[in-house]
């Protein structure tokens, strides 16, 4: 680590060279400019039938039919054309309406339009299911796909009161009825300083675009979870040791880099909160951009003292301030015209601050040289992501993958200097004792002396001790944290290598077999803990298909009974299917629509949990009965067992995610993931279904599914 963050004076000038051509090439090597579209429109049309777009996508590139402040549906489009013959306006897409030059006029960013484009289609796709993946349009549009309304975002209008602006990224499926597929978007702006289809449109196979798509969320909640959690981190750091403020800028730095990676790309906010107000939205990213620098200059000086002038601090102070009040009292309108000014800030304070550190690496500065790499590499970036939102870049979003870089960087510097503090603070007090030793050895004429700066030093090394034992704090509550993270996996698999480790030193040979059937079942725990939290998060964000049908009850409940009977039996339980309650109703006309195998699976859970906490000679029940209101039938299946109960206060608990029943007294040999009850009730909602349990917590407990029935005439 001291050779990458120290050099020698002779080779300077060679390392700053390098890394200003490193983090030039990594920048963009690591984030490759997106493909030149190969094909493209000319007035309106784009040939496709030399490409096989269902198995490789296209971005839609070329002259689109431009309508100028008309706000047509595709049966005007065709009806004008029928009466006035072929458009004679075309645009070239993606690219905003501003600037354009209509009847000798330049068009500003506000207004509203109707594009249009026909797509001719290959002999191949034009059987295959597709997908249009539309990036974000300011500000509001409205997409038809032959003639049908496929995609709504925002509201349209011809006015900023009529118009309701939103920004969300979506997949539009569609199945093409021939080799012709046409495309027409309303698209209105009042609100940004551009409108129009700045970004392009991916047009290809609906399960090639769906894999792309979730590859790149999935990308961006990688970069937002590590920018957040190191920021959070470091934030925490300094509250416990407040004297030196770098983990301070350093987690804001890193904290506000993690939101506005969410404001950005896949727009990651919205799908998670489709209702957040897309001004709240602006405002935030904006104000990050302008605070950004200001930030780095704090993390910079507290990093290098006495390297950033005294007049910069005053100005960047001002300049981000007044930025800031810009963004937080005028419209995005306004303050969306700033961008470019925006990132000339930025751009000027990271310019200096490698000035800065130009100057500490000649001075050999500890740190400056990795400090310098990382910096370019993230200047690099965000200066593309600049020149992307003003549509003179190709490359896409690159500042969260830039950052993400710069701050595991920065990580790497922080933690050097916490562990040199410490080490410092060790082989003080090494020397310190050392010097105690000596002094104990003295003449015993100077006794006197001696005792009295034994004293001294005693106090000394006792204050020092006392920092140290701050700093072992600190430290340990970092390991506390991280080990929080890590806990569900990390304490099974520490413990089987600790049994492979004892397998392999022979360590008690006559307990292999034991060790290696630990090693297996823990396995096998956590494979089932992983298998499961990757299905219940698939049955969460409706990930998960269903095939439903229409399903006699009695029968399913049956075939179940007699499926685990011998398993149920085999652990020692009586296991008894009861329809005392149908006596009275007739049990063939009892239908569910459903799909049995999930149901099955939900249900296989709750007879598994009842076996887990009944003892041998116990018994586990299944009932049928059947309850009407509302004019609405529904089948109630319970599962009862004579087990140890749960008590009552946790009875609302038991269905979340991780919840774990844990009771004095109860056999260290029950475990589990504590996501079964969670899928239960995923998969009996996905019915249109309900769960519920009951207990007294003593004498068992019984779970109750209910599942409206259908009318069978």
């Amino acid at each position: 680590m001291r050779g990458i963050l120290r050099f020698g004076s002779r080779t300077i000038l060679f390392y700053i060279i390098a890394a200003l051509v490193f983090g030039s090439v990594v920048s963009y090597v690591v984030v490759p400019a997106p493909d030149s579209p190969k094909f493209q429109s000319e007035k309106g049309i784009l040939d496709l039938t030399q490409a096989h777009v269902s198995e490789n996508p296209v971005k839609l590139k070329g002259e689109w039919a431009f309508y100028w402040q008309e706000l047509l549906s595709p049966e005007d489009i065709q009806n004008r054309l029928a009466r006035d013959g072929n458009h004679d306006r075309w645009i070239s897409i993606p690219g905003s309406w501003l600037g354009y030059q209509l009847d000798g006029q330049r068009l500003n960013g506000t207004g509203f339009a109707t594009f249009r484009v026909v797509i001719k289609l290959s002999e191949q796709d034009r059987n295959e299911r597709l997908a249009l993946r539309m990036p974000t349009i300011f500000h509001a549009y409205k997409l038809w796909v032959n003639g049908e309304l496929l995609a709504e975002v925002g509201v349209v209008g011809q006015d900023k009161s009529s118009v309701t602006p939103h920004l969300a990224t979506k997949l539009v499926f569609f199945q093409p009825e021939n080799d012709r597929v046409e495309l027409v978007m309303q698209v209105a702006n009042f609100h940004h300083k551009r409108g129009g289809i700045t970004k392009y449109i991916e047009l290809g196979g609906s399960d090639v675009l769906t894999v792309r798509t979730n590859l790149r969320i999935a990308a961006e909640m990688f970069t937002t979870a590590g920018l957040l959690v190191i920021g959070v981190y470091h934030l925490l750091l300094f509250g416990l040791r407040r004297k030196d403020r770098a983990p301070l800028y350093f987690g804001l730095f890193t904290t506000l880099s993690g939101i506005r990676s969410l404001l950005v790309g896949e727009l990651l906010l919205t799908q998670l909160w489709p209702s957040f107000p897309w001004g709240l939205q602006f405002k935030i990213e904006y104000l990050i951009l302008c605070s950004i620098g200001y930030i780095m200059t704090m993390y910079f000086d507290s990093i290098f003292p006495n390297y950033v002038s005294r007049w910069f601090h005053l100005v960047t102070r001002i300049v981000t301030g007044a930025f800031c009040i810009v963004v937080v009292v005028t419209p995005a309108l306004l303050y969306t015209k700033m961008l470019m000014m925006i990132g000339v800030m930025v751009f000027l304070h990271m310019v200096y601050l490698m000035v800065g550190l130009v100057k500490a690496a000649m001075r050999r500065m500890e740190g400056a040289l990795i400090f310098l790499l990382v910096s370019v590499v993230g200047l690099v970036t965000v200066v593309n992501d600049f020149l992307y939102y003003n549509e003179w870049s190709l490359i896409g979003n690159t500042s969260p993958l830039g950052l993400l870089v710069f701050t595991i960087a920065q990580m790497i510097l922080l933690s050097s200097r916490f562990t040199r503090a410490a080490s410092n603070e060790e082989r003080i007090a090494r020397e310190l004792q050392d010097a105690n030793n000596k002094l104990t050895e003295m003449n015993m004429n100077l006794e006197r002396t001696v005792q009295e700066r034994t004293q001294a030093l005693s106090t000394a090394h006792d204050d020092l001790r006392t920092s140290y034992d701050r700093l072992l704090h600190s430290e340990e509550g970092r390991k506390k944290l991280l080990a929080y993270i890590t806990h569900d996996l990390r304490m099974p698999l520490s413990s089987m290598l600790g049994y492979v480790e004892a397998v392999q030193d022979r360590v008690k040979p006559e307990r292999n077999e034991q060790y290696l059937k630990y090693i297996r079942d823990n396995t096998i725990r956590v494979n089932r803990m992983i298998e499961e939290l990757s299905f219940l998060s698939h049955l969460e964000t409706g990930q998960v298909s269903y095939r439903m049908e229409q399903v006699h009850v009695v029968d399913f409940l049956r075939r179940f009974y007699e499926q685990y009977e011998l398993v149920v039996r085999d652990a020692g339980l009586d296991f008894t299917l009861d329809f005392r309650d149908m006596e009275d109703q007739r049990p063939n006309v009892l239908v569910v629509e459903m799909d049995a195998q999930r149901l099955e699976q939900a249900l296989f859970n709750l007879v598994s949990n009842a076996m887990k906490f009944t003892s041998s000679s116990g018994s586990v029940r299944i009932a049928l009965a059947v309850e009407e209101e509302d004019h609405i039938r529904r089948a109630i299946i319970s599962v009862q067992d004579s087990g140890i109960g749960i008590p009552p206060e946790q009875l609302e608990q038991i269905f979340d995610r991780n919840y774990r029943y844990d009771r004095p007294g109860l056999e260290k040999g029950i475990e589990g993931s504590g996501l079964g009850l969670a899928i239960c009730r995923e998969i009996v909602q996905a019915h249109g279904g309900t769960i519920r349990a009951e207990s007294d917590g003593k004498t068992g407990a019984i779970f109750y599914v209910s599942l409206p029935c259908i009318l069978v005439l």
